[in-house]
């Protein structure tokens, strides 16, 4: 069978398509699944040119959910010639986003942990540089950016990015 996202012959398996139908599924091929759950390589994903016509809506939306994923010029392009109907584009839109802070060194952080800094950052408009091994008390987490957490520095609030902490 010929996988519809990007049209290799290869064995195909279902492959759930959440926040549509109940039970919604497509068939696809095993290294579009894994690079659906992983990393995309812009590369495999030049068959969405043809899976954004497609009659099954929920080739559709993974067509559209990918081409969203993809920084290339050839991706943007893609996206903007795509016609969804206003369920479908809902169907698109209607993704859970979980977003997960992690440390330097993955550990899941959560709002009033202790973290440490791992190096001296310096703080802009503060004037001063928070040093590293300073104890940062009871963070607040950025709800719309993983990347980012608030705690206090000197009597400061500061947003610090979580690649420059480990929980305590």
């Amino acid at each position: 069978m010929t996988c519809p996202l990007c049209s290799a012959d290869a064995p195909l398996q279902d492959f759930p398509v959440t926040g549509g139908a109940e039970g919604a599924t497509a068939a696809i091929c095993a290294t579009c699944v894994e690079q659906i759950e992983g990393t995309p390589d812009p590369a495999h994903w030049r068959g969405l040119a043809g899976a954004i016509w497609s009659e099954e809506p929920a080739v559709q939306v993974l067509a559209a959910r990918m081409l969203g994923r993809i920084d290339e010029v050839w991706a943007n392009d893609l996206a903007d010639q795509m016609y969804l109907d206003d369920e479908t584009r809902a169907w698109v839109d209607n993704v859970e986003t979980t977003l997960e802070h992690r440390d330097s060194n993955g550990a899941l952080l959560a709002r009033g942990d202790t973290v440490v800094l791992i190096k001296d950052l310096p703080v802009k408009g503060a004037g001063f540089t928070a040093k590293r091994g300073t104890a940062v008390r009871g963070i607040s987490l950025v709800a719309d950016n993983a990347g980012h957490i608030e705690g206090r520095v000197e009597g400061q609030r500061i947003v610090i990015l979580t690649e420059f902490v480990k929980k305590k």
